[in-house]
């Protein structure tokens, strides 16, 4: 099974993050996920959870699932 994408379709940069304002991922993972093998993915899922807890929202957990 593929990780599944964080995106929401709330794509909208925050200038003061870097982040979507959808997915908080960064606009370089962004670019890389579609490249990225399952275990980047992860990576990058591990961040964006950070970063949710960091913000307090809530999200999916790195298996893709909504927490």
């Amino acid at each position: 099974m593929s990780v599944p994408s964080p995106c929401i379709n709330v794509c909208r940069m925050n200038s003061d993050t870097g982040w979507c304002e959808g997915c908080l991922r960064s606009i370089d993972e962004i670019v890389r996920w579609s490249r990225s093998d399952d275990g980047e993915k992860r990576r990058i899922l591990a961040e964006v959870e950070a970063r949710r807890a960091g913000a307090g929202v809530a999200g999916r957990n790195p298996e893709g699932v909504r927490a």
